[in-house]
């Protein structure tokens, strides 16, 4: 069953050069800068399936990692093709929401 609570995308592009920029139903416009996202991979390979401590090595990520594609994943989520090859991380919309800068204040 759908999480009703958590408001769907209406838009998901770019904000600029690098970051994801994400307009939701609701009116709220969460723009994700783009290595900070990527250090939030939730695929196996960034974070561990069994105990889910983070097995991506931060410095191995480059400054100037960007998405280089986004493809919307069913009702429920997108994938990022990173430019640095990584592109196995399904990001749900309530993950995407709880991540969104401007509210970390508010979700923590």
């Amino acid at each position: 069953m759908a999480d009703v609570a958590v408001p769907q995308p209406v838009e998901i592009g770019r904000a600029n050069e690098h970051d994801l920029r994400i307009t939701w139903q609701d009116g709220h416009v969460s723009v994700y800068p783009a290595r900070a996202l990527r250090l939030q991979c939730p695929c196996a390979s960034c974070v561990d399936e069994m105990t889910g401590l983070v097995r991506l090595i931060t410095n191995s990520v480059p400054e100037d990692v960007h998405p280089l594609k986004i493809d919307v994943v069913g009702r429920y989520a997108i994938t990022l093709h990173w430019s640095d090859g990584h592109h196995t991380g399904i990001y749900s919309f309530p993950l995407l929401r709880k991540l969104c800068p401007c509210c970390e204040k508010t979700n923590g």
